[in-house]
């Protein structure tokens, strides 16, 4: 029988969580106190039979009859609940990819990964599981995957604005390069703009022409003449060869380097700094970029990945998602408010985001060891409560719940992604998503994304709750979520915090 499991964690603890329980009920059965649930069923049903007056005929026939079912029931909980019968080793495990495969994209086995010698570790160990929680895994996991196939596929928008802003320039090098190309080119060229105060035309009025020379690959310095074609390095580039016509009247120093345009040392195919900086971005994620935002052409998002890395904010560890704010017609005190919370929001979210980020990638961790510490307790809370079969059924829908749990964090990524490409995407009234540089948007925007952080904790003990209208007291099993990603949350605020506090 195969048992699926959905994450890399999930995979090597479900082993280790049965192996754990096998070691348990193995030293219950050695000791004998798997009779004592007997005993006690015994002594329970006696003084329930005495207490009941005398006036219920025949005792010793009611106590026995009563003895005798709930000790068949025990019988039954301990075949089925209890004794291990189904194998559970790596070769019965298997990595669940249909969601990889329904939606198209690469998702390595976890032996193809770094975990390969972790998993080897527990190499030549196995377990088994009762016949009941065999079932109550597949079907359980099968439940979850259907539920899964059912939300459509999508860009994770979210977590890659995340990817990018993370994404720095690691070459020292290219990186005082890119200094250099600020002072030679982008200043001087800029400044002469604004001194000549030529005729713009119609673009001159359009937002997003302040918002293109506001960055070093401006399409307006580097295809104008005057400015990138005529500007130039100041300093010898070896990737340049000297060239008398072109550097006349520059020195040529040891080792050949020349001094290129602006435009040269911008655009040159495979050594000029946009194509360099390019480089610095991950392959995968450029191919998740390339995908998602197709009213782009290839290269206008190549240009937003650059932008993005060569921007200052970028150049500061943890300093991400400074584009919140906005305003809405009102009164001037009214304005006056809402720029002043839309401030504290702004400020919030710069904390809020990457701290939220960290929560995301640990839930799914927290789950894999929920999971598995449920599978240890099994044969322990089985001997307290009697070899009951309301405790089994209960604890039964505690683990379909566990697992179900992973369709409400795949709704909420999805929701989470869906929700600002159908507000700021392609075909949208409102198109202002620019894929790399974030969401120009208002408050209340900047404020759903403080509500959709949420909804991956809140999602999951929701429905930890509503089992409790069918009557299983479920509600603290997911406990664990919030107390086990706390301090992960707190470490991800405090990465910016320190930020702030160093700038301030």
């Amino acid at each position: 029988m195969t048992l699926y499991t959905n994450d890399y964690l999930e995979y090597y603890l479900t082993l280790v969580g049965w192996i754990i329980n096998n070691g348990i009920w193995a030293m219950i059965s050695d000791t004998g106190l798997f009779a004592l649930p007997f005993c006690i069923i015994v002594i329970r049903e006696w003084l329930k039979v005495r207490g009941e007056g005398a006036d219920e005929g025949n005792k010793g026939v009611l106590s026995l009859a009563r003895i005798e079912t709930n000790i068949y029931v025990g019988y039954i909980v301990v075949a089925f609940f209890a004794v291990p019968a189904v194998n559970v080793s790596f070769d019965t495990l298997a990595f669940d990819q249909s969601r990889a495969q329904q939606c198209q994209y690469n998702l390595p086995k976890p032996t193809d990964t770094g975990w390969n010698t972790t998993f080897s570790s527990l190499a030549g160990k196995s377990a088994q599981m009762p016949m009941w929680w065999a079932l109550m895994h597949a079907l359980s996991k099968g439940l979850t995957n259907g539920a899964v196939a059912a939300i459509p596929c999508g860009t994770d928008l979210r977590q890659v604005r995340m990817e990018v802003s993370n994404t720095k320039i690691n070459n020292p090098l290219l990186a005082q390069e890119i200094g250099d190309f600020t002072h030679d080119c982008y200043g001087p060229s800029r400044a002469r703009l604004f001194m000549r105060q030529p005729e713009l035309g119609a673009q001159g009025n359009d937002p997003r022409f302040a918002q293109e020379l506001s960055w070093i690959g401006s399409h307006y310095l580097l295809n104008t003449s005057g400015y990138y074609d005529t500007d130039y390095s100041k300093t010898p580039r070896a990737s340049w060869p000297y060239n008398a016509s072109r550097d006349v009247g520059l020195p040529q120093v040891g080792g050949g380097g020349g001094y290129p345009t602006c435009k040269q040392w911008w655009s040159d195919s495979g050594v000029g700094l946009r194509d360099r900086i390019k480089a610095q971005v991950s392959p995968d994620l450029m191919t998740k970029m390339l995908g998602w935002a197709k009213w782009l052409s290839p290269d206008e998002v190549t240009d937003s990945l650059v932008r993005q890395l060569v921007s200052p904010s970028n150049q500061v560890k943890g300093d991400v998602y400074t584009d919140y704010g906005g305003q809405i017609d009102g009164t001037v005190w009214n304005g006056a408010a809402r720029a002043a919370g839309t401030l504290g929001v702004a400020l919030g979210s710069m904390a809020y985001f990457p701290a939220m980020d960290m929560v995301r990638q640990a839930l799914p961790m927290v789950m894999a060891f929920l999971k598995m510490a449920m599978v240890i307790c099994i044969p322990l809370v089985l001997i307290v409560g009697a070899y009951q079969l309301k405790v089994a059924m209960t604890m039964s829908v505690v683990f379909f719940a566990l697992i179900f749990v992973d369709f409400w964090f795949q709704l909420a990524r999805w929701v989470d992604t869906t929700i600002l490409d159908a507000l700021y995407g392609a075909g949208s009234p409102h198109l202002s998503f620019d894929p790399v540089m974030g969401l120009n948007t208002a408050t209340q925007d900047a404020i759903l994304n403080f509500v959709m952080g949420s909804m991956f904790i809140i999602l999951p003990v929701f429905w930890m709750g509503a089992l409790g209208w069918a009557g299983v007291s479920a509600g603290k099993a997911l406990e664990g979520l919030t107390s086990g990603t706390k301090d992960v949350q707190k470490a991800g605020q405090e990465g910016v915090n320190t930020v702030k506090r160093s700038v301030m």
